[in-house]
């Protein structure tokens, strides 16, 4: 990771897209310009960049993200995960045998692949979210921002002039939309061993009603969505924790460590009385719409839970990146 981290912009296609953007705003815009970009001072109005100025670095942010090694690699383990499942479930259940426990939430999901292969999708989800989903988001929030400035590359996207809080928003931006494509190759990895290895029908809710294929279909986009957006809060903490420092293997072990403590915290009974305050005690609430009708109570307290800590850390990563003094 750290020779990822440190040489990313110079080794793939992407830096140079960027590095080209990069030159191209800073003749536009002049040398003063650049100079307040880089000193935190405000850019003339007439001279900020438009909408369209910060959608290209948007596309060049996710373009950056997704062509590293690092985050192939990291996509690849999630994919595999489902795979390694299905594989399992139909070794396991090739005596006619049933497969993990009864139930409906959680790793239960997998009692009921052998019956309808869609449920692999929402075990495969229910087995990456506590651990693997996070890390990966983890290690690309953390990398955001100390990652530039370890290679020393983002003193000359400033120069641009992106503005600070362009830039941030870029960055974050395109750390939710890794989110979104993690949550998406884990639901279709699973989706496609499911509909190789075992049956595909309508589908037995928790609730013990039938609903169609087509409408299990559905439902499993939706519950890809909420898990995404359950990843939210932990994008803008890895972010905040990605303006702390200048090394991007320090943000990045930090961001996966505070997470592992988290998650430690959430299994200690002792401490209910702040679990509800956890970013990923509601994580698993995604079950609930597999209902008849669907439970909202858990799931729109996810949902404010993340909004707070989106909120928080990312008023706080906002406040530090603006006030920061880039050298690199």
């Amino acid at each position: 990771m750290a020779e990822a981290a440190g040489a990313t912009r110079g080794a793939d296609a992407a830096g140079t897209t960027q590095a080209t953007d990069v030159a191209g705003a800073t003749e536009a815009v002049g040398a003063p310009d650049a100079q307040a970009a880089v000193s935190g001072s405000p850019v003339p109005e007439s001279r900020r960049p438009g909408a369209l100025w910060a959608l290209g670095l948007f596309r060049s942010e996710l373009v950056t993200v997704v062509r590293r090694w690092r985050t192939l690699a990291l996509l690849g383990v999630l994919a595999a995960v489902p795979i390694l499942i299905g594989i399992a479930v139909k070794i396991e259940t090739s005596d006619g045998g049933t497969a993990g426990p009864s139930g409906g939430d959680g790793p239960a999901f997998i009692s009921q692949v052998t019956n309808n292969g869609l449920f692999l999708v929402f075990a495969g989800l229910a087995a990456t979210l506590p651990v693997f989903l996070p890390m990966a988001i983890g290690v690309v929030a953390g990398d955001a921002i100390a990652g530039e400035a370890n290679s020393g590359t983002l003193r000359y996207l400033l120069v641009a002039p992106a503005g600070r809080t362009r830039l941030l928003l870029a960055k974050y931006a395109s750390v939710l939309a890794f989110c979104l494509l993690a949550t998406l190759v884990v639901a279709a990895s699973a989706l496609a061993v499911g509909a190789l290895l075992f049956p595909l029908g309508e589908v037995t809710t928790i609730s013990g009603t039938q609903i169609s294929f087509a409408d299990g279909l559905v439902r499993a986009l939706a519950i890809a969505g909420m898990v995404a957006l359950s990843l939210t809060g932990v994008a803008a903490l890895g972010l905040f924790i990605s303006t702390l420092t200048g090394s991007g293997v320090a943000a990045m072990a930090a961001t996966v460590g505070l997470l592992i403590t988290v998650q430690i915290l959430d299994q200690i009974p002792q401490l209910h009385a702040i679990h509800p305050y956890l970013f990923p005690h509601y994580w698993l609430s995604f079950a609930d719409l597999l209902r008849v009708p669907v439970y909202w109570d858990q799931l729109v307290k996810n949902l404010e839970l993340q909004a707070l800590y989106v909120a928080v850390f990312g008023s706080a990563a906002w406040a530090r990146f603006t006030a920061k003094d880039i050298t690199a």
